[in-house]
């Protein structure tokens, strides 16, 4: 049966995973004949936070060849439009909205829209949980999610962990939890657990030269990449430490840094970006009970405290989604040695490019990868651990077919059926 399915989170002028993740969807249950919209955020957070979230160099269209329509309707910054997207996906008519749910703050505009929906329409309303404790909790988060997830009908999970989390998020609401789709007739809350699947908007090049280019960037005979925003949560700190260990053991290994700082987008000169900085800095003074503040995480500076120059490679930019290809080609292995872990789309893509996963043993990581089979697990924040597991990536190398039989399990095909039931 034909459905009409309203996907909403940021559509296809955003950066980032979630973007890529709800633009792969839409095109999956497309292909599968539905009437798919994506209704986007215009803007995703509030106005204060010092970032540029728009990708302002792909070039491709991504939705070119479907039938996927996307309005851009939602400021996060004016309640007024969330009754405006309310009004539209009503008129709409959907079978389901499916809500991306990757980040606390978000809360607030989610939770009123599902609400509203659940009063005027008879729609299936549906949150695709990317996590459900926020890396950096603290009491306003909790609030905001709670508000945020509770009056779903269904969810879908990308792994037990995150299940637990939700269990202990709600612990009085009871749940179906499966792995097929099928929902609860009484009533409980549906959990739908799947894998995150394979990203093939990211395809290896059989021309891309790897020799060639690897000579280019000065790159040694075995590659570690890492690969995604530079936040604190990913470790590239960590990273950084082991390959210090690894290279002075060793000679024959390169490091590949390739991402964007994630707060530094926006041009610091400008008296709106200062204004911007000091107010959310003291927005999260007063809301946030760590002290940490992620502006200040320079990861890259122990690049010149280590000497390693000449074996780190570094592309500190937003890489435009056609380029993404080569840094993927050039590497040997992913490094994720992540402080916290939910499910993670840079470990998704490099599936698709048969790449190795060299991982920490946190969040989902130990459900996805098989030590030794498509990837290593590292000892949690033990820098020497993560050294070994380098080294042992290069010793006793992982055989790329198993990482394309682990790829092959994850189709955006299956994962849309599983949806729509």
């Amino acid at each position: 049966m034909v459905q009409k399915i309203v996907l909403f989170g940021p559509g296809p002028q955003f950066k980032g995973g979630i973007a890529n993740y709800n633009t792969s969807l839409a095109k999956a249950l497309d292909k599968l004949g539905h009437e798919v919209h994506i209704v986007s955020w215009t803007q995703q957070y509030p106005a204060i936070i010092p970032r540029d979230f728009i990708d302002r160099k792909s070039k491709v269209d991504q939705l070119e060849g479907t039938n996927i329509k996307v309005t851009y309707i939602t400021n996060y910054n004016n309640p007024a439009t969330w009754n405006e997207t309310v009004r539209f996906i009503k008129d709409l008519k959907a079978d389901k909205v499916i809500f991306q749910w990757a980040i606390a703050i978000q809360g607030l505009p989610i939770g009123y829209i599902c609400r509203q929906l659940k009063k005027k329409t008879q729609t299936e309303v549906i949150i695709d949980l990317h996590l459900v404790i926020q890396k950096e909790a603290s009491s306003i988060d909790k609030m905001f999610s709670k508000y945020g997830l509770k009056v779903a009908d269904t969810y879908i999970a990308h792994a037990y962990k995150t299940v637990d989390e939700l269990k202990e998020t709600f612990p009085t609401h009871q749940y179906l939890v499966n792995e097929n789709g099928t929902r609860a007739t009484d009533k409980k809350h549906t959990v739908i657990k799947l894998y995150h699947p394979i990203y093939d908007m990211f395809k290896p090049k059989a021309d891309f030269d790897v020799e060639s280019e690897k000579a280019k960037m000065g790159l040694k005979k075995n590659v570690f990449l890492f690969f995604g925003f530079i936040r604190k949560y990913k470790g590239l700190h960590q990273a950084i430490e082991a390959f210090k260990i690894l290279s002075e053991k060793r000679n024959d290994v390169s490091l590949l840094v390739v991402g964007e700082s994630f707060w530094h987008t926006l041009d610091q000169s400008k008296l709106s970006t200062r204004l911007k900085n000091v107010l959310f800095k003291t927005a999260k003074s007063i809301f946030l009970k760590n002290s940490d503040n992620e502006q200040n995480y320079q990861p890259l500076a122990l690049i010149d405290e280590y000497k390693l120059h000449d074996l780190v490679k570094v592309v500190n930019e937003f890489v435009p989604n056609e380029d993404v290809y080569k840094y993927f080609q050039l590497s040997d292995a992913i490094v994720l040695y992540y402080l916290t872990a939910t499910p993670s789309g840079v470990e998704s893509i490099s599936y698709n490019f048969k790449l190795p996963v060299l991982a920490t043993k946190v969040g989902h990581f130990p459900e996805t990868i098989i030590h030794g089979y498509n990837g290593y697990l590292a000892e949690d924040r033990d820098v020497n651990s993560m050294a070994e597991e380098m080294n042992r990536m290069i010793e006793q190398p992982i055989n790329r077919e198993h990482v394309a039989e682990t790829a092959s399990k994850l189709s955006w095909e299956n994962y849309a059926k599983a949806i729509v039931q």
